[in-house]
């Protein structure tokens, strides 16, 4: 039934990076919590999804372009007549509705996401049409938290509010029809228009020297890692894992921070520390990765 996973963008796999290797400033760091939560919320909705029983294909986080306009779906779920488009929203506390404007109390003005969905179904069915489908188009904002509340709520927007979503989802579910060809068609071809990266992003500036180099633990974020033999564990939590898989995970996010660097034994053994051993990481390395040499240089490459 999923077409398209759904997954972390780029943009949040930094931060998250960054996060745990240096003082994220105020507002970057609320960023990244916000994005956090939005993708929170958004797999919340996902869980959601997997308990529809009708014959669909559900298509997450696309982000696509018509007449050099890009725009993004949180989940798109193509049923045998209707396609949905959900805009996924996990706020929390207090809200209300007044003069088309969204507020959280006491009085706070927040982007509406009606304008969102509307904007972005526009620029759909537009796209659509230039696929060369026809299929119905049914938008909604989906407010995913339990402990979301919206007063003076519009009974004509299409609003999805927390207690009713499972009744929502189950109205879908008792669709009978079967999908066919074409659907799977129109699936694919909106995989292929999917453009990978984000259309904005707000990653703080960044550079080697600044970020605290190890391993970080994978369960609770400490660099207090000791490696023993072909396990290393974190005195702050206990949480043990194989030392291959902990410096290759740490190698991975060298690489999401410097895509354009090069992969090298002395490199890999700063940036992991607790390493002792250069001919460990090499052995790891040489496991791993393909060798390179250059004339006196060497690095190593995805196999």
């Amino acid at each position: 039934m999923f077409f398209k996973l759904r997954t972390k963008s780029n943009e949040l796999l930094i931060l998250e990076v960054l996060n745990n290797r240096m003082n994220l400033a105020d507002k970057d760091k609320q960023y990244y919590l916000n994005l956090i939560k939005g993708y929170e919320g958004e797999r919340a909705f996902d869980y959601l999804l997997e308990k529809i029983q009708c014959d669909c294909m559900v298509l997450n986080d696309l982000l696509l372009k018509i007449n050099n306009t890009t725009f993004q779906i949180d989940s798109l779920l193509i049923t045998s007549d209707t396609i949905y488009l959900f805009e996924i929203k996990n706020y929390d506390g207090d809200y209300y509705y007044e003069s088309d404007k969204l507020y959280k109390k006491p009085k706070t003005e927040i982007i509406n996401p009606l304008h969102q969905i509307s904007r972005t179904e526009a620029l759909f069915r537009q796209l659509l049409l230039n696929l060369g489908f026809t299929l119905e188009i049914n938008t909604s904002v989906v407010f995913i938290n339990p402990e979301f509340t919206l007063y003076q709520a519009p009974l004509n927007k299409p609003i999805i509010l927390p207690t009713q979503v499972n009744r929502y989802l189950n109205k879908i579910s008792n669709i009978h029809s079967k999908l066919t060809k074409k659907h799977a068609l129109l699936a694919e071809k909106l995989v292929l228009l999917h453009m990978n990266g984000s259309a904005f992003t707000q990653v703080p500036r960044y550079d080697y020297t600044s970020l605290q180099k190890g391993i970080i633990c994978l369960e609770c974020h400490s660099f207090l890692i000791c490696v023993q033999g072909k396990k290393c564990s974190c005195k702050e939590c206990g949480y043990t894992e194989l030392t291959e898989t902990a410096v290759l995970r740490s190698i991975n996010e060298f690489k999401l921070l410097f895509p354009n660097a090069r992969i090298t034994t002395n490199g890999v053994h700063e940036w992991c520390q607790v390493v002792s051993s250069k001919k460990r990481i090499r052995g790891i390395l040489n496991l791993n990765f393909k060798l390179v040499v250059k004339n006196r240089w060497s690095y190593y490459e995805e196999i």
